[in-house]
């Protein structure tokens, strides 16, 4: 599942070339284009040990330099790349930055290598789970495109994730995560709101009353009981170390900002559009959220 693709520039000789970073997922894919050939292409699964390595693109001149396009991550969002012609700098899109991914950026190799597998065994856990929560947004989605009736496919979607919550007692991967009691409960909220307010308006501001129900309550743990009970749960699922009551903190804002883009949406925007947004742009803004989340918990 592609998330963002990166595009960079540069001329060598005076000739315009182009690279593409493709992030996904679990996935990275970098490309370098002169016009619209394909010079050198690398891919890397990030769920692998050596995944979170930086892109090596290669490719000859006509007069027979070797040009090394280095792309990779300078922070948590951001990527950079740098063109070397026979190693030697040609081109920086970040100057000031190295294109390091942060939670490999370890002078220790033993401490890098043992984060990544920790990394690696924390996808393990939980792709399941991620797979699920993208599968029910996109059986949203078709219900409504399909039936044209949001409360309805609502309540569909609610019987569904109920579903998810009977496969669990027969499967021993985790399809429902670390909070499965709590997702169970406002799955059961969300259903019985859909219901009670059978109409479109109502379904349509249900992310954003429950956004603010679930912030207040992460936002509760943090400031009465150090986020030992929310934060402490998500804490299962961090590949690396964070603070509770900082990740509570975080999780909570999150979920105000959340429930205020979908107020925008369902206010100002057509049903088509709140649709578009609630089925695919609200996983993406959250992804890039967390990834802010994570920041600002993690424990440097």
């Amino acid at each position: 599942m592609k998330i963002w693709t990166y595009r960079f520039c540069f001329t060598i000789d005076s000739r315009s070339y182009r690279t593409e970073v493709i992030s996904g997922l679990k996935t990275i894919e970098s490309r370098v284009f002169f016009e619209e050939r394909e010079l050198a292409r690398d891919f890397t699964d990030i769920m692998q040990p050596d995944g979170m390595r930086n892109h090596q693109l290669r490719f000859s001149l006509s007069d027979g330099r070797e040009v090394v396009v280095e792309t990779g991550y300078i922070d948590w969002i951001r990527v950079g790349i740098a063109v070397r012609i026979d190693e030697v700098i040609a081109y920086e899109s970040h100057p000031s930055k190295t294109i390091n991914f942060p939670t490999v950026s370890s002078p220790d190799p033993e401490k890098a290598a043992k984060l990544q597998a920790e990394q690696v065994a924390a996808w393990g856990r939980n792709k399941y789970s991620i797979y699920v929560d993208v599968g029910i947004g996109i059986f949203f989605f078709v219900m409504v495109k399909a039936t044209d009736d949001i409360p309805f496919s609502a309540l569909v979607t609610a019987g569904a994730g109920l579903g998810v919550v009977v496969v669990q007692r027969f499967v021993t991967v985790d399809l429902l995560g670390g909070l499965a009691i709590f997702g169970v409960v406002m799955l059961l909220i969300s259903a019985g709101f859909s219901w009670h307010f059978d109409n479109d308006w109502a379904v349509k501001m249900k992310s954003t009353i429950l956004g603010v129900f679930v912030a207040a309550l992460m936002l509760s743990d943090a400031m009465f009981n150090r986020g030992r009970y929310f934060g402490g749960r998500l804490l299962r699922f961090m590949p690396q170390p964070m603070d509770a009551r900082r990740l509570a903190t975080g999780m909570g804002v999150l979920g105000l900002v959340m429930a205020s883009v979908n107020w925008i949406f369902a206010e100002f925007t057509s049903q088509d559009m709140w649709l578009y947004y609630t089925s695919f742009g609200d996983l993406i803004l959250t992804m890039f959220l967390i990834l802010a989340v994570f920041r600002y918990a993690s424990i440097r």
